[in-house]
């Protein structure tokens, strides 16, 4: 196929890039609550769900009050959800500073003490916390929109690769540090994390994996797409195949790219995020000794809303 897939969002990084840098400040204040919740392989209790408006936290069930936080993007606001009632802060026109000070004074409203650490995370040349960054933002709902339908699209071919897998296998979501969509599998093999690491990232080399996922670029790499990596990394990685066109292996990074617009090409766009994660697993089990058994039959769904009960 030729031409960009009808359905398929044009990305322009530069044109993303104030909202990116908005959210990623913002999706951190309700990301801190997840920090001390149970520990997941590769922190996958603190992934941010993709919803039919936005992200949410999972439950946060750690405080006296269980409550979650859902950043609606297409409303353009962000709603605290407990059991106490609810709150709703607006995204338009105001600083990280003045955000996280109505969102506290929100939480306090429905018995919620405000998150334990305020240090902007993962962010270069960022302020050192939520209080500090006086930058004025303006929300612009178009380019929130168009995120959202990137993540959208992302997450359906991520989560039907990830479906057969039978090994652990975090939900596929939003990491709200490094801000790309993530769908990670863990193997139970102990490894050694790299060193002079911060511990939140030692944490995260615990144990085997492979990871597929999207993001938006950045500004030295300002090009939407798919990446994937195994960690730890294999020898052998530069002469593979990778199953869809325009994929390709970058030493330099230690990733396999494949680029937005290469994808929106295919004939089946959400099939080929697919196929792409499974040639990233063939060369786990080629190169670094996964196991081939952990993937199981992959089934297009049950249909049992189709299949009448049986007679007895």
């Amino acid at each position: 196929m030729s031409e960009q897939h009808e359905a398929w969002p044009t990305l322009v990084y530069g044109d993303l890039t104030p909202t990116i840098a908005y959210l990623n400040r913002i999706l951190q204040v309700a990301g801190k609550y997840t920090l001390d919740t149970p520990f997941e392989a590769g922190w996958g209790n603190i992934a941010l769900g993709v919803t039919p408006r936005g992200l949410r936290t999972p439950t946060i069930r750690e405080s006296e009050v269980a409550f979650s936080v859902h950043y609606r993007l297409l409303d353009g606001d962000v709603v605290i959800e407990a059991e106490t009632g609810l709150q709703s802060i607006s995204l338009a026109k105001r600083s990280v500073a003045s955000f996280y000070q109505a969102f506290c004074d929100a939480a306090a409203e429905l018995g919620i003490g405000p998150p334990r650490t305020t240090l902007i995370c993962e962010i270069q040349g960022s302020a050192r916390t939520f209080q500090d960054d006086h930058t004025e933002r303006t929300w612009n709902p178009r380019a929130a929109r168009r995120m959202w339908e990137a993540w959208n699209l992302a997450s359906r071919g991520l989560e039907a690769w990830q479906a057969p897998f039978l090994g652990n296998h975090p939900r596929v979501g939003v990491m709200w540090g490094g801000f790309d969509l993530s769908a990670t599998r863990h193997r139970a093999q102990p490894t050694q994390p790299t060193p002079n690491l911060p511990p939140f990232q030692q944490n995260g080399e615990l144990n085997a994996y492979i990871a597929v996922g999207f993001t938006f670029g950045s500004a030295s790499h300002p090009s939407s797409g798919m990446y994937a990596y195994i960690w730890p990394q294999p020898d052998g990685l530069e002469s593979r195949s990778w199953g869809v066109d325009g994929a390709a292996w970058y030493s330099d990074a230690g990733l396999v790219r494949l680029p937005w617009d290469e994808l929106g090409r295919t004939a089946d766009p959400h099939k080929a995020i697919v196929t792409f994660g499974d040639a990233v697993y063939d060369a786990a089990v080629a190169l670094a000794g996964w196991p081939s058994d952990l993937v199981g039959p992959r089934v297009d769904g049950w249909h049992m809303s189709r299949t009448p009960a049986r007679k007895t």
